[in-house]
């Protein structure tokens, strides 16, 4: 039996940006592993985007509120851990508002124009035979929480495989599992680089609040708060939260973005996060 230890390292354009994994392990296992893991992260992709109009997610935007959509398991879970959070983040976290991203041309029309689309995730309902239903039309959009659950995937797939310790990084949703720690780096608001410790079995992710149009070529994402409040023009922050699974690092990013600062801290930590903070430079 082939025992020889083997470290690869590959890169593929998933999830809207670029998705590395790092992985070693036996090499018998290792390759067949990383190839399965891709396979994973696009298979969430094809389930869960905004921007492709056959997606499980556009076949419920498009038709949930006329007749129950029959969903995966995964995009079940998701949208199971979004309301959740949804409800538990006192209204920080809200997948409805991509009605709004539409009319902002942050995410594409795929004929939505015409459903007169309000916001509210008491309009999405559970049903039995995972059925998804709304009670009105919304436009659901899970681009806060869909990135760190593939993630999350990936790293299950590669565990399985037999993988001893690996990195999955996309666009900066990361996650690392093994004996060894990762060193970490955040992005600043200045784009600036700075360390910020190690993560060890453990995710991370940020999401960036009131940035112009030339930051948004390092954050792509757009930060909306459900009430409506525009964030454009706001003093420039990135937030970046570590938990123990990249959804909810994922997801928590927006949490921390938008509650209100008196209770950002213990609003995020008790949703299972820890708000990051990069290393202070000192003077020499």
């Amino acid at each position: 039996m082939n025992r020889q230890r083997r470290a690869i390292r590959r890169l593929q354009p998933l999830l809207g940006t670029w998705v590395e994994i790092r992985a070693s392990g036996r090499a018998d296992r290792v390759d067949r592993a990383v190839t399965s893991a891709f396979l994973h992260l696009a298979l969430v992709q094809q389930r869960m985007s905004f921007h492709a109009s056959d997606s499980v997610l556009s076949r419920i935007n498009l038709h949930a509120h006329h007749t129950p959509q029959e969903v995966d398991a995964w995009t079940w879970d998701v949208l199971r851990k979004a309301l959740a959070l949804s409800r538990d983040s006192e209204g920080c976290f809200d997948i409805t508002v991509g009605a709004r991203l539409v009319a902002r041309g942050v995410l594409p029309d795929h004929g939505f124009a015409t459903l007169k689309a309000a916001i509210g995730s008491d309009a999405v309902t559970m049903l039995p035979g995972r059925r998804v239903a709304l009670r009105r039309p919304v436009l659901l959009t899970l681009d806060g929480i869909a990135k760190g659950y593939a993630v999350d995937r990936a790293i299950q797939c590669l565990q399985r495989g037999g993988v001893e310790q690996a990195v999955v990084n996309a666009g900066g949703d990361l996650r690392v599992f093994g004996a060894q720690a990762s060193p970490l780096s955040i992005r600043c608001e200045d784009g600036t680089i700075r360390a910020a410790g190690a993560l060890r079995n453990a995710a991370v992710a940020s999401s960036a609040l009131g940035l112009d149009d030339a930051d948004q070529e390092r954050f792509p994402g757009c930060v909306l708060h459900p009430s409506g409040q525009d964030s454009i023009g706001c003093h420039p922050q990135v937030w970046t939260v570590r938990a123990a699974q990249c959804w909810r690092a994922d997801a928590l990013t927006k949490v921390a973005a938008l509650a209100v600062p008196a209770r950002r801290h213990a609003l995020v930590t008790r949703l299972g996060g820890a708000i990051v903070q990069a290393a202070q430079e000192h003077a020499a």
